[in-house]
């Protein structure tokens, strides 16, 4: 069964306290839909590559670790719909002394990618970027020729469509009016165009996280396409910014995310800060059904009465967990706010930083 978000965090702090003293604790990620027995007989594969470390302690741990996942993958006929992630290694303090653990984690989202290392530390990052994705971002470089549509999810980009236009270059063949060529190049501008909006509205209209689109490419190009109107309202609407980017190919998209830094962070914090004032404008308006602090927290939680917890970043990490854990538990929405915002800082200064718009009142 999936593990919830919070559930994820802790065993990821815990793992994070484990260091080998060689390259002797094992990560394996198998991604969503992978063949759990492919996994499996790699891992026995892993078991004669091991035989060659040369130090005996560490080739010791290295097999002894691996035949503990090899037959802890035995009671799997599949792999689990999100994926499986497994941590096992001797964690033992004590040199000399044995404390070989295994942890394993099913994710609240699937796994996308295949990993085996042995290495001095588990390998976190994946999961790590997993639980910090809340939104992604359409991405479109384009020009008159090109066009690349991505998408940022958390710190990587992936491409989701290449597509050219096939419009002629500007040496037109003999005999052709410059007019008529005009015409002919605007009419497949305008096609190719149309095919952009398409692709974008088949990746992105029904993409429930989708947080905005940054739209890169040359002056006029870009803007042409933005203005033109070719794309459907609602994403039109998405739009948080439009850049100069000369590169319509992959390579385009790594630029403009490079660019587009600043703007992610100010609209990350415009989010806040539009949450912030609905819990204040709630407190004004409902204050029965909007409270503050943990007594009122815990009270509210308990009955499965809270719609949107909001808790801020310098809410204790232990209590934060606590709250989210039991707000995971009744199906509640969790909003941690910073205090890089000046509506963030009053937050905290409000009640401890803890706030929750509730669904009926108790």
């Amino acid at each position: 069964m999936p593990l919830t978000k919070s559930e994820v965090e802790e065993i990821v702090e815990e793992l994070e306290k484990h260091k080998g003293r060689a390259t002797e604790l094992i990560t394996v990620y198998i991604p969503a839909g992978q063949n759990i027995y492919t996994v499996a007989d790699q891992l026995e594969s892993e078991k004669s590559t091991a035989k060659n470390i040369k130090s005996t302690g560490t080739r010791k741990n290295v097999g002894n670790a691996l035949d503990k996942i090899t037959r802890y993958l035995k009671d799997y006929n599949k792999t689990p719909e999100n994926g499986l992630a497994i941590f096992c290694g001797n964690v033992s303090k004590v040199e000399g002394q044995d404390d070989l653990q295994l942890w394993d984690i099913e994710p609240p989202k699937p796994l996308k990618m295949r990993m085996y290392r042995c290495d001095k530390e588990f390998v976190l990052e994946p999961l790590k970027e997993m639980l910090q994705v809340t939104e992604v971002f359409g991405l479109l470089v384009m020009d008159r020729k090109e066009a690349t549509i991505g998408m940022l999810e958390g710190k990587k980009i992936e491409v989701l469509h290449k597509m050219t236009s096939g419009i002629p270059s500007k040496v037109r063949a003999g005999g052709q009016s410059s007019q008529r060529f005009h015409r002919i190049t605007e009419g497949l501008t305008k096609t190719f165009y149309k095919r952009i909006a398409e692709e974008m509205k088949s990746s992105f209209f029904e993409m429930k996280k989708l947080g905005g689109i940054i739209i890169g490419g040359p002056i006029p190009t870009k803007d042409e396409f933005i203005d033109g109107e070719y794309l459907a309202t609602a994403l039109r609407q998405k739009i948080i910014g439009r850049l100069d980017i000369g590169d319509s190919s992959e390579s385009g998209l790594q630029e403009l995310v490079q660019k587009a830094q600043d703007l992610l962070m100010n609209h990350e914090m415009t989010l806040e800060r539009k949450d912030v004032e609905k819990l204040f404008l709630n407190l004004g308006e409902n204050p029965a059904k909007t409270l503050l602090g943990e007594g009122n927290a815990r009270r509210a939680l308990q009955n499965g009465a809270v719609e949107i917890l909001y808790l801020s970043s310098k809410v204790p990490k232990p209590l934060t967990k606590e709250l989210s854990k039991m707000a995971e538990n009744t199906g509640a929405e969790v909003k941690v706010i910073s205090t890089e915002t000046t509506e963030g800082e009053q937050f905290f200064n409000l009640q401890g930083g803890i706030g929750m718009i509730l669904r009926f009142e108790i």
